[in-house]
């Protein structure tokens, strides 16, 4: 080892597949890829000019180098750069005189042949790149054996289908930009990001800092949808549950769908993104005559019977050709267990690009392992599920939930936390929940006797409620709770903005 150490630096290319050498009877074995000189080249350039180390610090850690002195050689560089000090074999000689991987290839005087060896600043971001590049080749290699060795001894209680799930997770992290799951980061960092958000809202029309719904006061209220958040959205049956949330999932994609014709780049699917539906209850043909029929003006009914005229069918045509282009995606894949969800929300996030997950509904996903009769230790499995993968995909992830029926025996059936269905843990995990509720289906289906004398007051309740849907913001972490009114045509099953007064 001595021998290369000492070496001059005469290669900077590896070969990927590693070295190959002969073991006594001719059998041979291949070391992992890795380039200790140009490691060695990397470390003489930081030591010559600090400066260079700053276009290697987003990207590169001690970590990836293959060599544990030289991981150690610019950890410490690291540290002192950061604390504003000088690194040189000078600064550094204090910290390696007892280190006995360094003693060996000839202490600190190592220290100053790295300098010696030192090429030009312009290099050393090329130095960086191939060093991480290499470390995440040896990253592959030994998930490639972990998923080799797990594969001839399984546990018994794990199946095949979990042990891809967990490779996959494994590979997605490798994937998003070589990051390691975990770890503590600095104060300044997450300080940089909240600065960037606060950036990006400043000089956004309307000064929000998530994904907009489209819905104005609802966009006022909660500043849009923020990445990593897990939002509920919870309601009686025929409150308008799906429709909220195919109506958000359409905005969305309607939006990505003119950034892309905006700024059409190169590699549109990871620039721009898709918005994936995971619809558990409806099939993808439903799902998809509800969005043809919100945006022809032509009822799901109609569409279906094909009671329709000349006229409609060729706005059908021209919408249906209009929606094609959409970057919406659905899986209507039924019983869905949150592991598989969540594996295949990462592959659309490495191949397509990802910007918004909605998941109809919570109740109707399985978590892995439980039995019939610990459903509330399963839904709070589900919504930890979910939050996590909101967290590890950093996108918004909308989770329609039912209620309980503990709401329609009050007299005000306007929806509280407390009547989340199963489990107290979707109200925990969640950043933000709300409830859709709509007075006038509950009127309607109170009508009195038109020869009784509270049907006067019944028409006046009516014509008040007629077409308007609450949205009531329960909890947010991140602003105000309150209420949202939106107008809702039932027909159509769409929620569009409400018109003020005066306007």
């Amino acid at each position: 080892m001595s021998d290369i150490r000492n070496a001059p630096v005469l290669s900077l290319a590896a070969n990927p597949a590693g070295n190959v050498a002969a073991l006594p009877g001719g059998a041979a074995y291949r070391s992992p890829p890795s380039n200790v000189e140009a490691e060695q080249a990397l470390l003489g350039v930081i030591l010559v000019n600090n400066d260079c180390f700053h276009q290697l610090a987003s990207f590169l850690e001690p970590v990836h180098f293959y060599d544990p002195v030289h991981a150690r050689i610019f950890d410490a560089i690291s540290k002192l750069i950061h604390r504003g000090l000088l690194a040189s074999p000078v600064t550094l000689k204090n910290y390696f005189e007892r280190d006995e991987g360094l003693a060996e290839i000839g202490g600190t005087q190592y220290l100053a042949r790295l300098a010696g060896s030192a090429t030009t600043i312009i290099n050393a971001e090329f130095y960086g790149r191939l060093i991480h590049d290499l470390a995440v080749r040896r990253g592959l290699i030994r998930l490639g054996e972990d998923v080799v060795n797990r594969s001839y001894d399984a546990p018994v209680e794990e199946s095949a289908a979990s042990q891809i799930e967990e490779a996959e997770a494994h590979l997605f992290n490798m994937a998003e930009r070589g990051r390691y799951e975990g770890g503590l980061q600095p104060f300044k960092n997450a300080l940089t990001q909240s600065i960037d958000v606060a950036a990006k809202a400043y000089e956004r029309d309307g000064g929000l800092s998530g994904l907009a719904t489209s819905f104005i006061d609802l966009d006022r209220l909660m500043g849009g949808m923020h990445n990593s958040d897990l939002i509920i959205i919870a309601g009686r049956p025929s409150m308008g549950k799906t429709a909220l949330a195919t109506n958000i999932a359409f905005n969305v994609a309607k939006e990505l769908l003119q950034e892309k014709n905006l700024a059409p780049a190169p590699d549109d699917k990871t620039r721009h993104g898709i918005v994936a539906f995971f619809s558990l209850e409806m099939s993808s043909e439903q799902l998809a005559t509800r969005i043809l029929s919100e945006q022809s003006g032509i009822t799901s009914e109609k569409i279906r019977r094909g009671q329709i005229e000349d006229t409609e069918f060729k706005r059908l045509v021209t919408v249906s050709q209009e929606l094609q282009e959409l970057p919406l995606y659905i899986d209507d894949t039924g019983a869905l267990q949150i592991s598989a969800l969540t594996a295949r929300a990462r592959r659309i996030k490495r191949l397509q690009g990802l910007r918004l997950i909605v998941v109809d509904y919570l109740q109707l996903v399985r978590g892995s392992g439980f039995s019939a009769d610990s459903r509330v230790q399963e839904i709070s499995a589900i919504t930890q599920g979910l939050k996590a993968m909101a967290k590890d995909l950093n996108v918004p992830v909308v989770a329609l939930s039912q209620l309980s029926r503990q709401v329609e025996q009050r007299e005000d059936k306007r929806p509280q936390l407390s009547d989340l269905r199963e489990s107290g843990s979707i109200e925990q995990d969640a950043d933000v929940v709300m409830f859709v509720y709509r007075e006038e289906y509950y009127l309607q289906k109170n009508e009195p006797r038109e020869d009784k004398p509270e049907y006067a007051k019944w028409i006046e309740e009516m014509d008040k409620a007629h077409g308007l849907a609450e949205i009531i913001i329960g909890k947010q972490r991140h602003g105000p709770t309150g209420t949202v009114r939106l107008a809702f045509h039932s027909k159509l099953t769409k929620f569009d903005n409400l018109a003020k007064e005066g306007y």
